[in-house]
């Protein structure tokens, strides 16, 4: 799961990288104790705009839904990138991070003129970039973003929870709730878990 396009058959119309472009990028995952970290890219069209676009935190799981599917059908493009539970647990959450909005930004079928990140830090690109702090509430392609990673995260565990019923995937979504962490204390760690994170590292010790 390192990249995936979200466009429509009218997106695919559009074949010029105009000037002036923007992306923004956020990402979904970097506190639960399992599952990757997931990011999005998103080129909005100005022509088109999308009512409603906020900070995907304070958004209800039926709003974001909705919004996830107008993003992908008025959108430029967009595009999600990932960092694995391997790649986070040998290089550290921040640099998985990272990595994933590089994958999302590269996995654009349009090369934006600016990229704009949520937070402080920025991957390595070579597409101007700047970092917006609080950007997920203040830029509307950020909020896009941070929609597109978020719901696709929250799909991704709800598949897992399938799999690993056990856990409670599907209502913590990885997070270190009591829930989660009494059920590592008795069935012990699956193949999803963040080794490097602290909780994990205790059950597994």
């Amino acid at each position: 799961m390192r990249s995936n396009k979200c466009s429509t058959p009218e997106q695919g119309q559009l074949y010029w990288d105009g000037p002036g472009l923007v992306a923004g990028v956020d990402e979904a995952g970097r506190g639960p104790l399992a599952g990757p970290v997931v990011a999005a890219a998103v080129i909005l069209d100005p022509r088109n705009p999308i009512a409603g676009l906020a900070d995907s935190k304070k958004l209800s799981a039926l709003q974001r839904e909705r919004l996830f599917d107008r993003i992908c059908a008025r959108a430029l493009c967009c595009a999600i990138g990932s960092a694995t539970v391997q790649e986070i647990d040998e290089i550290n959450i921040l640099q998985a991070s990272l990595l994933a909005m590089r994958r999302a930004v590269q996995g654009l079928r349009l090369t934006p003129a600016k990229v704009l990140v949520d937070g402080n830090r920025i991957p390595v690109l070579r597409i101007r970039c700047e970092a917006v702090v609080g950007g997920d509430a203040l830029v509307a392609e950020i909020s896009a973003a941070s929609i597109i990673a978020k719901v696709h995260r929250d799909r991704w565990c709800a598949q897992l929870d399938i799999q690993y019923p056990d856990y409670g995937f599907a209502r913590h979504k990885g997070y270190g709730t009591a829930q989660h962490v009494a059920a590592l204390r008795r069935f012990g760690a699956c193949p999803e878990h963040r080794r490097s994170f602290a909780p994990v590292a205790e059950v597994m010790a």
